[in-house]
Parts: structure tokens; C-alpha cells; sequence
């Protein structure tokens, strides 16, 4: 065997396994935003994962073609709504507000643990 016949098996090998994982990630993108589509009855579900199953390929080019934008809004929505959980989740276990603060440097001072100069910087940290 010459390097060129080798090298152009190891090629065509690479080539087949991005083509099927490319193929891989599109039906996992496709069942998940069937699921995700509140508006879609569970039996057109069941014909499309059916027919993803005996037809796979033709079956994903059509879907893409029918409810590809769709499938972009799904995806766009679930994005916002995650980021704005998240940012929400965020905020509230951050900070705490400038009242809960100074109530609690007015504990720590009220317990002898600062003192009343080191209370009156947090109060101006806190009030600014």
C-alpha cells in the first residue's frame, strides 16, 4: 500500500465520522426541540421521531426546512428566559441591601466586635 492510498483512507475515515456527528448532533437538536414545542400535539411528535427513525436523513433536512425558524425562536426564548433566571438568581444572592448591612455592622458593634469608628466606615461605604 503507497501513503497516498493510506492517506486518503484516513481522510475519507475522518470525513464519515464529521458527517455522522454532525448527523448526531442535528437529530438530538431536532428531538429536543420537539419536546421543547409546547404548541406541537404529541402525535405529530411520535410521526416525526418515527420517521426520524426509518428515514433519518430525509427526515432532518425536511424538518429543517419546515420548522427551522421555529426551532430558532424556540431556541432564542429559552435562552433569554435562562439568562434571565439566572441574572435574577444573581441579583437576589448577591448583595445584600445597604439596610442589612448597617443592621449588621450595628450587631457586630453592639457585641463589642468593631468599634464605633470602624462602624461609621462601613455606614459611609455602605450609604455611598
Amino acid at each position: 500500500m503507497s501513503f497516498w492510498e493510506n492517506f486518503w483512507d484516513i481522510f475519507w475515515w475522518f470525513f464519515t465520522a464529521c458527517v455522522f456527528v454532525a448527523y448526531l448532533f442535528g437529530v438530538f437538536a431536532i428531538i429536543g426541540d420537539l419536546f421543547r414545542d409546547h404548541k406541537l400535539s404529541g402525535w405529530w411528535k411520535a410521526v416525526w421521531i418515527f420517521f426520524l427513525c426509518f428515514l433519518p436523513f430525509v427526515t432532518l433536512l425536511v424538518y429543517l426546512a419546515a420548522r427551522g425558524e421555529g426551532m430558532a425562536e424556540r431556541s432564542i426564548e429559552r435562552s433569554r428566559r435562562d439568562q434571565e433566571e439566572a441574572d435574577s438568581y444573581i441579583r437576589r444572592v448577591s448583595a445584600a441591601s445597604p439596610a442589612d448591612e448597617i443592621s449588621k455592622a450595628k450587631a457586630l458593634l453592639d457585641a463589642g466586635t468593631i468599634s464605633p469608628e470602624e462602624f461609621a466606615r462601613i455606614k459611609s461605604r455602605v450609604l455611598v
